[in-house]
């Protein structure tokens, strides 16, 4: 778990305002495939592994391109959320953009490998803007558990 944050407090013409900025990564290590875990991600209509999402309304079998928005409901605050993705590397690499809430802009990175001991997999979040802090606070239980959940859902998978 690597956590790295900013917060700056800037003097204008317009007054004192402040900026924050939060960027935390959890990684977890799996013995599924890359290739299980990366399907397992890249299947937008399950969600049922992610501890922040509950349902979507993509179509089972649409496949992540950047450009593409569509629709989630969260599991803490049941309200619908867009999301953008931003960055795709296939087998690698899933960014996304949370477009939530005015004045709060959340980043999101899902990234997966292989190595000599398993694969590993990363959730990177990043959110900026004034109601970071307060998002944050709701949401670091469930965002800590997010690779994990992957990881276990792939290995279960991957058992069968």
């Amino acid at each position: 778990m690597i956590l790295n944050f900013s917060f700056k407090l800037i003097a204008g013409r317009e007054g004192i305002w402040c900026k924050f900025s939060l960027f935390r990564t959890y990684r977890a290590l799996s013995s599924a495939p890359v290739d299980v875990l990366w399907q397992k991600l890249i299947n937008l209509a399950d969600v049922s592994w992610n501890p922040l999402l509950s349902s979507t309304n993509a179509p089972r079998g649409l496949i992540p391109k950047p450009g593409l928005i569509y629709q989630v409901v969260t599991r803490l605050i049941p309200i619908p959320v867009r999301i953008f993705v931003e960055r795709v590397l296939p087998g690698e690499l899933l960014s996304v953009r949370v477009l939530a809430i005015p004045g709060m802009e959340n980043r999101v990175t899902y990234q997966v490998e292989s190595t000599v001991c398993g694969s590993y997999v990363s959730f990177s979040v990043t959110m900026r803007g004034w109601l970071s802090p307060l998002l944050w606070c709701l949401i670091r239980p469930y965002a800590a558990r997010v690779a994990a959940e992957l990881a276990q859902a792939a290995e279960q998978i991957a058992a069968l």
